[in-house]
């Protein structure tokens, strides 16, 4: 089985725990990364093992990289996939996967003429407890659906980072944390058939807190809820019609506990693999199997997938007045 050289496009917080995890990837090799600053790329290379720093991301690109994970903030994600796919090179991506359909749109429309793959870096649907839990869903242990309630929230530093509320980043609690509780809503029970959303704006205009309701044609509700200025419990609960299944705090990552409650009411845990790392080796994983037989898209989490959950996004960010201007004019 042939090596995958892996590239890595900026120097944060969340591409220093992705590298970390490259280690626990068989096959996997930690060839390039790139920073508008060389002294963090530089750094980065150094305490992570990979073979080239680079001081541009046209350098990266222009590199024998095999695929490249994009580690920007949301509101680059756009301009980084494009240059990515532009060059002819695979690209996983963090979430949000754009800031809006239309440029996602773009992005999957390019991929898919030239054969070049590309996948959002929605790592919760790689991890065991969501795995597990859509094991018990299909096997009907608390019945259908009934009602999903998920929240997720942090009181964020004064004043927050630029990113958490600039609208030209894509700020907001919607699409930096809000989009995990509606992940597992979309996911679970597909596409809404009404979204209803309100939300308690910054000065900038966009989301400090919102909270969602959206039906479905199945007649399941979701209740979810997303905050920048509250510490929440980050659960989710997903009601059925003869038990429930409880997601224990954080319910996004591997951390989280899994727990089963039949119509009796008695609630069991039930266990999940575990495994040493941040939870980022099983995405790698995923995209490494789908590079050695030559897939373009991802059949766990395609881009079609991708795509839905940006509409739905878009969706609530309409019913409350959320707006990128820049995007709009």
């Amino acid at each position: 089985m042939r090596k995958i050289r892996w590239g890595i496009l900026g120097c944060g917080k969340i591409a220093r725990k992705f590298a970390s995890d490259l280690k626990w990837v068989e096959h996997s090799v930690c060839f390039a990364v790139a920073s508008t600053d060389p002294n963090r790329a530089l750094d980065f290379a150094k305490t992570y093992g990979f073979e080239q720093a680079f001081d541009s991301y046209q350098k990266l690109v222009e590199s024998d990289v095999d695929v490249i994970y994009i580690a920007t903030p949301h509101g680059f994600h756009y301009e980084h996939v494009m240059l990515c796919l532009n060059h002819k090179k695979a690209v996983l991506c963090e979430k949000a996967f754009a800031l809006n359909s239309k440029q996602l749109q773009e992005m999957v429309s390019t991929a898919r003429t030239n054969k070049i793959f590309l996948m959002e870096a929605f790592w919760t649907r790689f991890l065991p407890q969501y795995l597990k839990t859509s094991e018990l869903l299909q096997g009907h242990a608390i019945g259908s659906i009934a009602m999903i309630s998920a929240d997720f929230g942090f009181k964020a530093s004064e004043p927050p980072a630029p990113r958490l509320y600039e609208p030209r980043l894509g700020g907001g609690a919607l699409l930096d944390i809000g989009i995990y509780p509606v992940f597992l809503a979309v996911s679970l029970l597909g596409r809404p058939s009404q979204v209803t959303a309100v939300m308690d704006p910054f000065e900038s205009g966009v989301d400090r807190q919102i909270s969602i309701a959206l039906q479905f044609s199945s007649g399941a509700l979701a209740s979810l809820n997303a905050s920048l200025v509250s510490d929440t419990p980050v659960e989710a609960v997903i009601n059925g019609t003869s038990g429930r299944i409880r997601l224990t705090n954080r319910f996004h990552n591997p951390s989280a506990r899994l727990y089963l409650s039949s119509s009796d009411a008695i609630e069991k845990e039930i266990e999940v693999y575990r495994e040493h790392g941040n939870g980022y080796q099983f995405e790698a994983r995923h995209v490494q199997e789908c590079l050695q037989v030559g897939a373009t898209e991802s059949p766990m989490w395609s881009l079609d997938s991708s795509l839905l959950l940006m509409e739905t996004l878009d969706r609530i960010r309409m019913a409350c007045g959320i707006s990128y201007p820049h995007l709009e004019s």
